[in-house]
């Protein structure tokens, strides 16, 4: 007699739910970045007068953005069980697209970010399909596509621009409304807000409804925590995992467009080491590099603590060469300290 397969929901390495409120709280994936983010708020709160200020949070949230609209999509593909080192190239490959289409067809910019849109899906769906087809590392595979965006921005950049850099499109047709979308702030008070940040808290949003309240959700744990036995009980994990590399590449879309219309031009080098910078985010945020466990509110505080050790070494009016070194010691504190927490939800059960 066969033994009966179990349900997905079975599969699917959730956080444990049951139990008194300390044991629920112990077994989040995001604690350990609580933890961490309020130990470095208060650090840099003694250390810097400057970083309590009202216009100083703007700062740190802006930068918090630019890596959280990022982390928290790959965080779902970690989630998954999969990686993607080309999602920093990736970013400045859909602002190259986007500007140089517009600047040489001398079209409203809105169709040159059509076109960067439906070319940046398109690099996404390449290397999930690549990967379902060939079984291969997702390491590998994205490491090949970084290597390629990576000459490509460069070179189709000199071959176009005869420069390193796009040319400026701020006065053609499209950019004020476009600028407004993607690069704008608002006045909340005494206080300026990116429209970033809008756009982060949007993504956040939606990858928690996606990982708690859809079959779907259900489907990226599975994928990430038992590939084999989550396709043994009808799981689509092929176009689970081309799913989320299709949500990596909308951010970088969205990153991307952010990057042309705030500064108007792009220069082709740049984004390289960013995917490193997602990769932590996720992994403070509670990510497991194994798969099947995480949350995108983590991956969402990882990046805030980016944003106020980034911001907070600067108001203490330190050399920028310790960033590195508190990024690093978070990633390590952070990975013990989710580890611990894993353990004992493992233990609890």
């Amino acid at each position: 007699m066969s033994a009966e397969a179990p349900p997905v929901e079975e599969l699917a390495s959730r956080p444990p739910v049951r139990g008194s409120l300390p044991r629920r709280l112990a077994g989040r994936p995001e604690l350990g970045a609580v933890v961490g983010a309020v130990a470095v708020f208060v650090f840099f709160s003694v250390v810097a007068d400057a970083f309590l200020q009202w216009s100083s949070f703007s700062t740190v949230l802006y930068a918090s953005s630019t890596i959280g609209i990022m982390a928290v999509p790959v965080a779902l593909l970690m989630i998954g069980g999969e990686f993607d080192l080309s999602t920093g190239v990736l970013v400045t490959s859909s602002a190259l697209i986007s500007s140089m289409f517009s600047y040489q067809m001398t079209a409203n910019v809105w169709v040159g970010a059509g076109v960067s849109l439906l070319a940046t899906l398109a690099i996404g769906f390449f290397n999930g399909y690549l990967l379902v087809r060939t079984n291969l590392p997702s390491f590998i595979i994205t490491l090949g596509t970084f290597l390629i965006l990576q000459g490509c921005n460069l070179g189709f950049t000199k071959l176009i621009s005869d420069t390193v850099s796009t040319k400026s499109i701020a006065d053609m047709e499209g950019f004020p409304s476009a600028h407004k979308v993607f690069a704008s702030h608002l006045t909340i008070g005494d206080v300026e807000v990116q429209i970033t940040v809008l756009w982060w808290f949007a993504l956040i949003a939606l990858a928690t409804w996606i990982l708690l309240r859809t079959r779907a959700g259900n489907w990226i744990f599975a994928v990430g925590g038992a590939k084999e036995a989550a396709r043994a009980v009808g799981v689509p994990v092929e176009r689970t995992k081309i799913g989320l590399y299709l949500g990596v590449a909308l951010a970088a879309w969205i990153s991307g467009q952010h990057l042309l219309f705030n500064y108007d031009v792009v220069q082709s080098g740049e984004g390289v080491g960013n995917e490193l910078l997602y990769i932590i985010a996720a992994v403070i945020g509670g990510c497991l590099l194994t798969g099947g466990y995480g949350s995108a509110v983590g991956a969402a505080v990882g990046a805030f603590i980016f944003g106020m050790t980034n911001k907070g070494i600067v108001y203490a009016q330190w050399g920028a060469d310790w960033f590195k070194f508190f990024l690093g010691a978070m990633l390590l504190l952070a990975t013990l300290l989710n580890w611990w927490v894993r353990k004992r939800a493992e233990e609890s059960k």
